[in-house]
């Protein structure tokens, strides 16, 4: 029997098979990425210090926030466009969507890396003075670190998984770890700039070579020739996902800004800690979200109502199942693996704890807002996670000086099960699609289906 599913899984050729290798390379990277991007943290927090790193972590959580809206939405759009010109056999727009969606990107983050960084000059007076140099120095940062997530997206609609995830899972935090392991023999000092030039080698030396590479390959699937450029249509599908990609970051990372803002690094460091800890629970869900977005594309543009609304019922149970088994993990073992951040962390415990409730409720629905996207429902996506974005800031900006720490973990997980609540209703109203993991007897997979047939 086991024989028999691996060999289906090696041969088959459906779109679940195809999805389910992805998935199956894409949780084994994200397992390792994640082990090796939590054991990078766990160096930096022994190596600088809570004071140190807590600083280092604020820069960075900006560098990530401001990452994922500099694209402009043409990373995960070309999940759309790809598919669909190689579908079409249009190859002139496919060279102008392959060079356009990297050549505004690159320049938005630019341009943004120079306003962030005049700001923090005309601020300077306002911003804690231990946070200037790293943050001039993380703007250099962005523009790589922007190419290496569309490049991520060309990758993915390629079904490339190894240029799609090793690059972001692997490289760049090993080359990190590489350069913090040689400042460490050349007694560099422990502080946040260092850990800042580390970030800088490491993002450009792993942007830079994934362009390379990816451009080897495109070579195999189009040849060079005339480009042709239709930037309204793909703005059109862009910009609603840079909403819903930027609203996606600012509820995911701004926790961390607003404790930032009320309390210093050092208590910074523990909450960030307590998040990182979190995301060997959450990178399923994202496994899962990488593997399967332009599968959903494929066949929602296809017509095939059957094959989507089985493949959307497998996919929750693919996020939830792990994820479950994830947080009983990490509700046992949590707080001993926070200790080795050091013993100042080890009050975390009860962050993760609440935190766990939050990426529970995300994990139940699956990655319904990459399925919302190449739907082109992409509009009311980020109109959700406005919402859930502005109760999270509400909710950080009442409870974190009251509470604390654990005001942010209560504030954040609300957020986290209004967004889930939210994107399951627009998913059953407006895509006729049940996404929870628990299905009532009675009730259909697909409304819509059951409707005509009725």
């Amino acid at each position: 029997m086991l024989r028999a599913r691996l060999s289906a899984l090696r041969e088959g050729t459906t779109d679940a098979a195809g999805a389910q290798r992805t998935a199956l390379f894409t949780f084994t990277v994200r397992i390792f990425g994640a082990a090796l991007a939590y054991l990078s943290q766990v160096f930096l927090a022994r190596w600088m210090g809570g004071h140190e790193y807590g600083i280092f972590v604020v820069v960075w959580t900006w560098i990530v926030i401001v990452g994922v809206i500099a694209p402009l939405g043409f990373n995960a759009a070309v999940l759309r466009l790809i598919p669909e010109y190689l579908e079409k056999n249009q190859p002139e727009l496919l060279r102008g969507v392959l060079l356009g969606c990297r050549a505004y990107s690159v320049g938005s983050a630019a341009l943004l890396a120079a306003i962030g960084a005049l700001s923090v000059w005309l601020l300077s007076g306002e911003i804690a003075s231990y946070y200037i140099l790293p943050a001039y120095l993380m703007a250099l940062c962005l523009p790589l670190f922007t190419l290496t997530d569309v490049q991520e997206g060309i990758a993915r609609a390629n079904s490339w998984s190894d240029l799609a995830m090793l690059p972001t899972y692997i490289w760049r935090p090993l080359l990190i770890l590489a350069v913090m392991l040689g400042a460490s023999l050349l007694d560099w000092p422990h502080t946040a700039v260092t850990a800042c030039v580390a970030a800088i080698i490491a993002t450009w030396l792993v942007g830079l070579g994934q362009y390379a590479a990816i451009n080897r390959r495109l070579r195999r699937i189009v040849a060079p020739g005339p480009r042709a450029w239709a930037p309204r249509a793909w703005l059109a599908i862009a910009l609603p996902i840079f909403l819903a990609e930027g609203f996606f970051a600012l509820l995911t990372s701004s926790d961390v800004l607003m404790v930032g803002y009320f309390m210093p690094p050092e208590r910074v460091a523990v909450y960030f800690a307590a998040a990182k800890t979190l995301a060997l629970v959450h990178f399923v869900y994202f496994a899962v979200k990488a593997a399967t977005a332009h599968r959903y594309s494929r066949l929602h543009h296809a017509g095939d109502r059957a094959g989507l609304a089985a493949f959307v019922e497998a996919s929750v149970k693919w996020t939830f199942w792990p994820s479950l088994a994830g947080t009983l993990f990490l509700l046992a073992f949590g707080k001993y693996i926070l200790l080795m951040f050091g013993k100042d962390f080890a009050d975390g415990q009860l962050l993760l704890s609440i935190l766990l409730i939050g990426v529970l409720a995300r994990a139940a629905i699956g990655p319904v807002d990459a399925l919302l996207t190449m739907a082109g429902e992409q509009k009311r996506c980020a109109m959700a996670y406005l919402a859930a974005f502005v109760c999270n800031l509400t909710l950080n900006l009442t409870l974190i000086p009251l509470y604390g720490l654990e005001g942010a973990a209560i504030a954040t997980a609300a957020a986290m099960v209004i967004e889930a609540a939210l994107l399951f209703s627009i998913t059953r109203r407006h895509l006729g699609l049940y996404t929870f993991i628990w299905r009532p007897a009675g009730v259909a997979l697909d409304t819509r289906a059951e409707a005509a047939h009725g």
